[in-house]
């Protein structure tokens, strides 16, 4: 719809329901940066096709979730309308609708049941151990970004006041502002271990509190330094801490269990008491003793592996790394690191794996430029990589990644290339880490330990220019070059016969009669809404009996109404035109309509896309105009056509350019 935001917004959002199988399919929704993210109940309900064709939609992932992108800004508002009509929160179940067997025969019950039945095998079948455990890390660890951003950044300044009290730059009467700003910083990544066991626990059904509980108990507060626990296996002190995050998560998965099985044998008279108390023993004392010593070898290894790698590859090791990046994106992998990122912060101060990882969003935006300066007559290309790109230079690269690079093919390898390029530079250079996780791109660069952000920034650059060279090069699609033309020549109108030539230094289309008819005022038109322009600039024409309907733009087509009734395409320049076939034939529930075309398809002006029996409809008393509606016309410059009865199919009627 065209209008304003918020109408965009829920068009969105009602036509990723109507894709996905409707309310009554989705299970739970939450979302992330770039992504609605929902657990679908039946697979076979949800058509990908439509999905991916919804305008505002930059791409879908397919996996345990169903990862829906619409990109940073957008997401946040229209996962809000989606729980806001389905009636929850974020997060929350949805309804689960029962079968409704009015009107069954038992045969028809039984073979419904059986239906869901069997989408549930499937779904859990879908569920791989990998995918639970990386669905679980992201569900864990996404709330707590926004903390550990703020948190950095707050420390990265703490970190620079310092430096300069040091050196004299500053006085030394900043220094109770400094401390400050550490107390703040410290407030997260102290007691880190906290928030972790409450979201842990969360996520794995326990309860929060309790989660919280077992994550402080590996911090031993109160612990006597001078007569400390000691390692059952060797012998050595403990230390506060001792096994990481890594060893938090996998012990209160152990206390969801012990919990949930302890509900179910303890009384209910006694077990708001006996319950909490008997999972915090027995896992606390597990956990002391057994967890924390495992888990700190476990994860000192893992660190020391890793920096190990990073110091003797160098160049090579940040080359592998910052070019496989984007394909763990793509498969959802990357969430595994998040525990390895925070990890790498609490024993070493600062993670050298994210400012690796970062660059393979610099060959992102480097494959983009090159993309927009080779393909510039492309248009719909080219609108996609200027909304995608300034968030691709601040580090979010998925708009980029659905919207541009991976359809094309190549010049996802290509940027991969960059993505490498600039890993290796960075691995080359050496000691460049960052001081929490969060964002990438430029947005990093304030979270770069002291004194290695220019070298940060030089593996931007050169992922950035990696990313350029090898897509300008070796990574463009003849189609993607040749996919929109900013010269049209078109028929003009019949009555004068002449040709018209549109500017070739504008993008400019025309839009013609999805029907032969006589062209009316549309204040004449019967539907007030219609006849106001509500959906925007339209041009009505009263169709001959016999006229079929034509396709009035060289486009894709996007939306066609399950009435039959209504055609939505996208144009070359960005248009999405409605062809909407009568006043309430919506009525009609696709009766005296029929259509030769489905969502996806390509077509050019005049391509014969159906029959109508108009006939048919008029005696049935609906009312059969047809409108032609631009229903974003806000965002171009339409000049509608003056004239009188139009009889040609390839009638121009409007003429449009991009504001």
């Amino acid at each position: 719809m065209s209008g304003t935001s918020e109408e965009k917004i829920k068009r969105i959002a009602r036509e990723i329901y109507g894709a996905v199988g409707g309310i009554e399919n989705v299970e739970k929704l939450i979302h992330c940066m770039t992504r609605v993210r929902m657990t679908i109940r039946n697979d076979d309900k949800v058509d990908i096709k439509k999905l991916k064709n919804i305008n505002g939609v930059l791409g879908v992932v397919e996996e345990d979730t169903l990862q829906v992108i619409v990109g940073p800004g957008t997401v946040n508002k229209v996962a809000d309308e989606m729980v806001k009509e389905a009636g929850v929160k974020l997060g929350e179940s949805f309804p689960n609708i029962e079968i409704d067997t009015t009107g069954m025969t038992d045969k028809e019950i039984v073979e419904a049941k059986a239906a869901k039945v069997k989408a549930a095998q499937k779904a859990k079948q879908k569920q791989t151990p990998i995918k639970r455990i990386l669905k679980s890390i992201s569900n864990i660890f996404i709330p707590l970004i926004p903390a550990f951003v703020g948190a950095g950044l707050i420390g990265g300044v703490a970190a620079v006041m310092s430096n300069l009290i040091v050196a004299g730059d500053i006085s030394k009467s900043y220094t109770d502002f400094v401390a400050i700003l550490k107390f703040i910083q410290n407030g997260v990544f102290s007691y880190l271990a906290i928030y972790v066991g409450i979201n842990a626990a969360t996520e794995f059904g326990a309860t929060a509190g309790l989660g919280g509980v077992i994550g402080a108990v590996t911090l031993l507060p109160g612990m006597d330094i001078n007569a400390p626990l000691h390692n059952i296996f060797n012998g050595q002190p403990m230390s506060a801490g001792q096994g990481g995050i890594i060893g938090v998560i996998f012990a209160v998965w152990l206390l969801s269990l012990i919990e949930k099985k302890l509900h179910k044998w303890v009384p209910d008279a006694i077990d708001i008491i006996v319950t909490p108390a008997l999972s915090l023993l027995i896992i606390g004392v597990f956990t002391i003793f057994i967890i924390m010593p495992i888990a700190g070898v476990i994860s000192s290894s893992l660190v020391g592996a890793i920096n190990w790698i990073l110091n003797v590859g160098g160049a090579f090791s940040g080359f592998i790394l910052g070019a496989l990046f984007l394909p763990m994106v793509m498969f959802g992998l990357h969430q595994i690191l998040t525990p390895i990122h925070i990890e790498m912060i609490n024993k070493t101060g600062s993670t050298p794996l994210l400012p690796i990882l970062a660059m393979a969003g610099a060959g992102q935006v480097g494959a983009a430029i090159a993309l927009w300066l080779r393909c510039r007559k492309n248009k719909q290309l080219t609108n996609m990589i200027k909304g995608a790109l300034p968030v691709g230079i601040l580090g979010i690269g998925e708009p980029l990644i659905y919207g541009v690079t991976l359809p094309l093919g190549r010049p996802f390898i290509t940027a991969c290339i960059g993505g490498g390029i600039g890993g290796a530079v960075v691995g080359g250079l050496g000691h460049v880490g960052a001081i929490a996780i969060g964002p990438s791109g430029l947005a990093l660069v304030p979270l770069i330990t002291n004194g290695h952000m220019m070298s940060y920034v030089l593996g931007l650059l050169a992922g950035y220019v990696g990313g350029f060279v090898a897509t300008y090069f070796f990574g463009i699609p003849k189609d993607a070059i040749l996919g929109e033309a900013t010269t049209v020549e078109t028929d003009a109108l019949p009555q004068n016969g002449n040709k018209k030539v549109i500017d070739p230094n504008v993008a400019m289309t025309t839009i013609t009669a999805p029907v032969i008819g006589k062209k009316v005022a549309i204040d004449t038109v019967s539907d007030p809404m219609m006849a106001q322009e509500v959906m925007g600039k339209t041009v009505a024409i009263i169709p001959d009996i016999n006229s079929k309907i034509y396709a009035p733009v060289d486009g894709k087509v996007t939306l066609i109404a399950d009435t039959k009734h209504a055609i939505g395409f996208m144009d070359k320049i960005g248009e999405e035109v409605l062809v909407h076939m009568g006043v309430d034939t919506v009525k009609l529930n696709g009766k005296y309509f029929n259509l030769n075309i489905q969502v996806g398809d390509t077509v050019k002006h005049g391509d014969v896309l159906g029959t109508v029996d108009w006939q048919k409809i008029i005696d049935a008393d609906f009312d059969p105009v047809t409108m032609t509606i631009v229903t974003n016309t806000s965002d171009f410059k339409i000049d509608e056509i003056e004239s009188n009865i139009q009889t040609k199919d390839n009638t121009v009627l409007m003429d449009s350019r991009i504001k």
